[in-house]
């Protein structure tokens, strides 16, 4: 080797080894350029997929998928408190703030509520039995691992490419609503330079990992809770003739125009938008995978959901039906799902006559809606991550970097949120029909598919003969539970499709626009179809019988029975109160 190349080398060692000043340490950390570049190399613990690529014709290697996914290099950074911000207020957005103000046009107070409340009941099945499953398994790709599992390799592709999409979508989805609450002012500065300020804010925060993700989530959680509260209390004091001028209005709106709009047929149309705005629920179970102690903080997150769906679901939108009646021109003429000038949240504050106070819940559903998006780029990344890792993805998205960020798959939900620049086009709305459309009902299979794979695996866990109290924590709704919800899904499913076949008015509407309608309330099920049916010709995937099974790769804590029944001998001793709070919190 050359000597002159040698003599530099050394010289530059030495100068970068000199005597350290007093109180440092000899070693030295590189510039922080030099230190964030390198925190974009693949981790080094980081497993590469070498097996057979598709062509090959290799079948499905499910514990070979089950070994990937319960290995995954994710850094678990998220905290007990971070879990249960995301579950209380994590997907709190458009869906409850404005898209119930045209639920509330379509089928009325009642049906407003009645559908909110019973896919509130769904999903509370749905989210115990994701619990039950995380804590023992949290593993990457959560329930799309599980449908992969526990049903059917294929079913397992459909669903986490379902889930997957149903993100990717709702990212511009959510970046383009941003930028069309700053219309609320009616600001004269483009919204291409809203869209792309809130898309640099939402990939900001996603680039500093899942602790990023996690402190941002509870920044923004904390806010929409505290405003939903402000806001209930508003609403019982604006219902007594509270407010400026204001009078009693009790439930008068119910009798007059009316509890019902359109019928039994209103009721069914709204059940998608509610399945929408409890979309991101589930989150909790994805980011068991990053959490440090899901043993400990995951049951405690999954019990808040029924406080979620209670206080600021059920009790605010009850309010709504009592201030605002469904014939109010504004939720029926907002110019989009985002228009914030057709919630019925900022409408109410704006009867009673309270200046301000409707800007600053215009600023509130801004930061709700960014909020949601980051959860778009962090569901739908974790998801393509692990589906890479199972053969159910391109390789390259199985890419995580040092910080435990899955780098490449980012860079695609990233780019995917410039569809968010429609926004600044004429075909705005159309763009947002078909985001919903895609997003629309794919919450609906992956809670179905959840309590599905919950079923199949108690009876797995039954025949392999384990016992339910060797469960770290166990579904409150138990195995009931968990059939009430798949029945109850597919229930949706069939009058969603009755209600997109023959939509109310559909006697004086082109065929084209029943056909559009049709795809518009229903494309997430041909999707899923598709994906579904390609995959099982091309893999020829069984269905798995209970008691072949995987039941051990992935399970943390493998021997802490000795801790449960410690755990549980303690909780005997609690008394009444106590164990009636630890049910619920």
């Amino acid at each position: 080797m050359d000597m002159d190349f040698l003599k530099a080398k050394s010289e530059r060692s030495a100068s970068a080894d000199s005597p350290p000043a007093y109180g440092e340490t000899t070693t030295r950390r590189g510039s922080l350029g030099h230190r964030v570049l390198e925190s974009f190399q693949r981790d080094p613990n980081a497993h590469v997929t070498t097996f057979a690529p598709f062509s090959e014709g290799r079948e499905y290697d499910i514990e070979d998928a089950a070994t990937k996914a319960a290995s995954s290099p994710l850094h678990r950074s998220l905290r007990g408190r971070h879990l249960q911000m995301i579950a209380i207020g994590g997907s709190i957005g458009t869906g409850l703030f404005v898209g119930s103000g045209r639920v509330l046009a379509t089928g009325g107070p009642a049906s407003l509520l009645i559908a909110y409340a019973l896919i509130g009941c769904m999903l509370y099945c749905a989210v115990h039995a994701l619990g039950e499953m995380a804590v023992i398994f949290p593993v990457a790709g959560s329930f799309a691992h599980y449908s992969t599992r526990f049903i059917d390799p294929a079913w397992g592709f459909a669903m986490g490419w379902n889930y997957a999409l149903q993100w990717l979508a709702i990212l511009p989805l959510e970046i383009v609503a941003a930028s069309i609450t700053v219309g609320y002012w009616e600001s004269h500065i483009s919204s291409a330079v809203w869209v792309t300020l809130f898309w640099v804010v939402i990939i900001s925060i996603n680039l500093f990992g899942v602790k990023g993700y996690g402190e941002a989530e509870f920044v923004f959680s904390s806010i929409k809770i505290i405003a939903v509260i402000a806001f209930i209390i508003l609403g019982v004091i604006l219902n007594c003739a509270g407010g400026p001028g204001g009078s009693y209005l009790g439930a008068t709106y119910w009798r007059d125009p009316g509890a019902f709009h359109h019928g039994f047929k209103g009721l069914c149309d709204v059940f998608v938008n509610a399945g929408f705005a409890f979309a991101g629920t589930e989150l909790v179970g994805l980011a068991a995978a990053e959490t440090a102690n899901p043993r400990k903080s995951l049951p405690t997150a999954v019990k808040q959901v029924f406080w979620r769906i209670t206080l600021f679901y059920i009790v605010s939108l009850t309010l709504v039906g009592f201030l605002i009646p469904y014939t109010d021109e504004r939720l029926i003429n907002g110019t989009s799902t985002a228009d914030t000038k057709a919630s019925p949240f900022v409408i109410s504050i704006k009867n009673a006559g309270i200046e301000v106070l409707d800007s600053v819940m215009n600023v509130v559903i801004m930061i709700a809606v960014i909020s949601v998006g980051n959860s778009a780029v962090y569901g739908s990344s974790r998801t393509l991550a692990a589906l890479a890792e199972q053969r159910q993805a391109p390789r390259f998205l199985a890419y995580i970097d040092r910080k435990g960020r899955p780098l490449w798959a980012i860079c695609v939900a990233s780019a995917l949120g410039l569809f968010g620049f429609l926004a600044a086009t004429d075909q705005q709305e159309v763009a947002f029909e078909w985001m919903i459309a895609i997003s629309g009902l794919s919450s609906i299979f992956t809670w179905g598919s959840i309590c599905l794979a919950h079923i199949r695996f108690r009876r797995a866990w039954q025949l392999q003969g384990y016992s339910l109290n060797e469960l770290a924590f166990r579904s409150q709704a138990g195995l009931i539970g968990s059939w009430i919800g798949f029945i109850f899904n597919c229930l949706v499913l069939v009058a969603q499709f009755w209600v997109g076949f023959a939509p109310i008015g559909y006697e004086t509407m082109s065929t084209t626009t029943l056909v559009r309608t049709f795809f518009s309330k229903y494309l997430a099920a041909p999707v899923v179809l598709l994906f579904y049916i390609a995959y099982k010709v091309r893999f020829k995937t069984k269905i798995l019988r209970a008691r072949d099974m995987d039941l051990r790769t992935g399970r943390r804590e493998l021997n802490v029975q000795w801790l449960i029944k410690e755990e549980r001998a303690q909780q005997a001793t609690w008394p009444a109160w106590k164990k009636l709070y630890k049910f619920f919190c």
